[in-house]
């Protein structure tokens, strides 16, 4: 009954049903099977394999896919996106006749609605690499092997690949990044000083989001400290923020709130300011990088994240970084063609589209070579902090107990609670409850 009532639900929210993933050891024989036998090379732009091959008796296989995305990517006012590159890889295969099923899914909510009731999941769905855990414990995801593993670990950043690998296995493939940089005035700062935070607050103000964790982590990880092991694949070493590293960034933290150029905002609230002209410069990703442009103009400026002055030593910031990815369901009746389309959207051909029709900054290798991508300043700083100073974020489960502990630090830290007389207790004590889910 409870099933039954789930799919209604799903139906109602979603527009369509159906749900899916593989087990962490590789997913069902049949997906395996598929994933191995066939050649995808490194000159398929798009990645979608031999588009010329037939079926063993020549004729068209009629199938059906249910696909699932985020709404803005099956909006007319953007283009469709989806709805025309499912078409477009109809069109490629003539193996296929597919009739396509649209849901709607947020990258977020796959890791919740998916297990849910893997029957009445989409065959492909995009979800984002931090619910990996999630997906692949219940066994939800199909895992890539042969060409098409070959193909990602190719065409993709390796920061990227390790985001979307989970127990050795690798369960999606790559479609955005999800890191953060800084937005600045150029009229306010060079491109000399944006590289130091010390240089910025000598001459504008600048916001530093400390009250929410994934932008005050970029700090304590700058620090040295670890999230999970320096690779975040160590579940047992956890979250380490108890050693003289994390002090002196504390300390450092303590310091700089007290500067009248320095604004505790979040970047919601420092686009706001900018807009009044009360910030020059603010940390944020991709996401807001339209609405500051139009703010700032001519004047608008992006550059990785700064360096600070601790202990008398430059040391770079470093942003988590994270995908989102397209995945295939464990269970789905058609692995070749789910896993063909999951490449497809996750390539060259869609991804363009997905940078022309909605600025979706792309991850795929050949398309950051492309001249009018290079002259993209967002993307190409996204990629440079992605592959240069970023760190993978954990996907562990265990990565949640840190949010709410870390926008209390922050809150702490903004009001002037924590001083340097407590800093070492209190990071102490920050990082007992990083490393606690809370309940006893």
């Amino acid at each position: 009954m409870r099933k039954k009532w789930l799919a209604v639900m799903l139906a109602a929210v979603m527009t369509v049903s159906t749900m899916g993933c593989g087990a962490s050891s590789g997913g069902t024989e049949e997906t395996k099977q598929a994933g191995n036998n066939s050649g995808v090379t490194a000159e398929d732009n798009a990645v979608q394999g031999d588009e010329t091959e037939k079926s063993a008796a020549g004729e068209t296989e009629s199938i059906a896919l249910t696909v699932w995305s985020p709404s803005e990517d099956q909006d007319p006012e953007y283009g469709q996106w989806l709805v025309a590159m499912c078409e477009q890889f109809n069109e490629l295969h003539p193996e296929w006749d597919i009739t396509f099923t649209y849901g709607v899914c947020t990258e977020s909510d796959a890791k919740k609605l998916v297990p849910q009731d893997i029957d009445a999941a989409a065959d492909v769905f995009l979800y984002s690499s931090t619910g990996i855990e999630n997906l692949c414990q219940a066994n939800c995801l199909s895992e890539l092997g042969g060409k098409y593993l070959d193909a990602v670990k190719e065409n993709y950043s390796e920061v990227l690949v390790d985001c979307l690998t989970y127990d050795g296995g690798l369960y999606g493939v790559p479609m955005t990044t999800n890191t953060f940089f800084m937005y600045y005035d150029k009229s306010v700062f060079s491109e000399e000083d944006v590289k130091s935070l010390e240089a910025m607050i000598e001459k504008g103000k600048v916001a530093l989001p400390l009250t929410d964790g994934f932008y005050l982590s970029s700090f304590y990880l700058g620090a040295g400290c670890t999230f999970f092991g320096p690779e975040g694949k160590d579940r047992e070493s956890g979250i380490v923020l108890n050693e003289e590293n994390a002090v002196a960034m504390t300390n450092y933290l303590v310091d700089a709130v007290k500067n009248n150029n320095v604004v505790v905002a979040s970047p919601d609230e420092a686009i706001a300011m900018m807009r009044e002209g009360d910030v020059n410069a603010y940390m944020c990703g991709t996401w807001q990088a339209a609405q500051t442009e139009e703010i700032l103009g001519e004047n608008f400026g992006v550059a990785p994240l700064p360096s600070v002055l601790l202990d008398g030593a430059q040391t770079q910031l470093r942003p988590f970084s994270s995908a989102k990815a397209i995945g295939v369901k464990s269970t789905t009746k058609y692995p070749e063609a789910a896993i063909e389309l999951a490449m497809y959207l996750g390539g060259y051909d869609a991804q363009k589209a997905h940078y022309e029709m909605r600025n979706y900054v792309p991850c795929f290798k050949q398309l950051l070579e492309d001249e009018e991508i290079k002259k993209d300043e967002v993307v190409m700083v996204d990629a440079y902090s992605v592959d240069n100073i970023s760190v993978p974020r954990a996907n562990f489960t265990e990565m949640s107990y840190f949010w709410s502990p870390a926008e209390s630090f922050g809150t702490e830290i903004r009001d002037g609670v924590i001083t340097r007389e407590n800093s070492e207790s209190k990071t102490a004590a920050f990082h007992e409850s990083a490393n606690s889910s809370g309940v006893e």
